[in-house]
């Protein structure tokens, strides 16, 4: 049987990491990578649109969920933001700062990312054996014996970076949290997709907008009333219902909020500038002004017709003509439209996985298992999702990287 020191399972953005740095480490340790897919790296490649959006300028744990905000702290500040941009500087991806926050290669590929990656791995010894999907993880005397179609490989520590439910044609298709349960862990409640885009029911006037973006307030109020959650930021009207970056960064917390609560609900607020409260004070303000005109200014003239179809008022209508019962619907329109949610996309179009490995199982100054020891869990199959615009390559980069440095 062949044997490895150091057995990664998953060479994507976490599992790389660990290799790279276990390598860099202890350069006396036999490291291999074991991963399904024919093709290494295709969540890198399809990243931020196929640029990779490597990580973000400011990060920090609020932008994370999942497991406790203090918990992935702990992980994050072992490799920040300075350490990434320097890291990759090293190997040869230089990155730029957009308006966003978001950082990139400067070349716009991310097969540049890719090479680099896959170039430090060489460097550091670690050797990379794929299509090569593991089966099976048993625990024995003195280590762990991994199999699948391919044979067997026994190692002294094996670390899981095997993604997790999002983007399957991967590899990532959730198999990596039945190895972990094969070897002693939980998972948490639900496991479900982030990032995901959401559907609306069929004959929403949404649909029929399909190309317009507008900026936005989404939020998540359970059928209490209560506000669960409020993210701001691009709204995108699609043939099937809403995506854009606002719309992926709240469909976590609207599907969590579902699965515990049927009349949670998904409000949408076109002009974020007002309240409903400040919105009908404007209309009551300025009498004269047109409703058309008025939406037309700060919204695309489709989605303005739209919303005043929905209060049933006429397009040539001025504020002072409205009803209270017309100025209301008008103000529950722009500013608390209810939108009627039937799904997701699923994770073939989500970024990432919500859910997953409690990191209380883990010991964050290594990402050792507490309850198997001998492996590491690092990356996607932990239960910690962030925000897009980057949160979540560098969670796989500082979990790797603690890790690799571990192992």
């Amino acid at each position: 049987m062949d044997h490895a020191d150091i057995l990664i399972v998953g060479a994507g953005a976490a599992g790389l990491m660990a290799g790279i740095w276990a390598g860099r480490t202890n350069p006396r340790r036999r490291i291999v990578l074991l991963d399904g897919a024919r093709k290494i790296g295709a969540k890198i490649l399809v990243a931020g649109g196929g640029r990779c959006n490597v990580t973000h300028d400011v990060v920090a744990e609020s932008a994370y969920t999942g497991s406790s905000r203090n918990a992935i702290k702990k992980v994050l500040r072992r490799f920040d933001v300075a350490q990434t941009v320097a890291f990759f500087r090293e190997i040869g991806v230089e990155l730029k700062r957009e308006d966003t926050g978001k950082l990139f290669p400067v070349t716009d590929d991310a097969h540049t990312v890719l090479n680099a990656l896959l170039g430090a791995a060489a460097d550091a010894n670690a050797r990379i054996l794929n299509p090569r999907r593991v089966e099976t993880i048993e625990r024995v005397e003195d280590g762990f014996v991994v199999r699948g179609a391919w044979g067997s490989l026994a190692a002294a520590q094996v670390v899981l970076a095997t993604g997790g439910c999002a983007l399957p044609k991967s590899g990532s298709d959730g198999h990596g949290y039945a190895l972990a349960q094969a070897l002693g862990h939980t998972l948490t409640p639900r496991i479900f997709p982030a990032l995901v885009p959401l559907v609306l029911e069929r004959g929403h006037v949404l649909r029929d907008l399909s190309g317009i973006s507008t900026e936005v307030t989404l939020s998540v109020h359970a059928g209490s009333g209560k506000r669960l959650a409020e993210i701001g930021g691009s709204l995108l009207c699609t043939h099937f219902g809403i995506s854009g970056p606002a719309v992926l960064d709240i469909s976590r917390y609207y599907l969590d909020a579902r699965a515990q609560d049927s009349a949670a609900t998904l409000v949408v607020n076109w002009l974020p500038m007002f309240t409903a409260e400040t919105f009908e004070q404007h209309i009551l303000a300025h009498p004269h002004d047109g409703a058309l005109r008025t939406l037309g200014d700060h919204l695309p003239d489709r989605l303005a017709r739209a919303l005043l179809d929905q209060a049933r008022i006429a397009a040539g209508t001025t504020f002072g003509a409205l009803t209270r019962e017309q100025r209301r619907a008008l103000v529950s329109a722009v500013c608390a439209l209810r939108l009627p949610i039937t799904g997701d996309r699923g994770y073939t179009y989500a970024e990432v996985t919500a859910g997953g490995v409690p990191l209380s199982e883990i010991r964050l100054e290594t990402m050792e298992s507490r309850v198997c020891p001998g492996l590491y869990l690092c990356g996607e199959i932990c239960d910690v999702d962030g925000r897009i615009g980057g949160y979540n390559f560098q969670w796989a980069w500082a979990s790797g990287y603690v890790a690799g440095t571990a192992v």
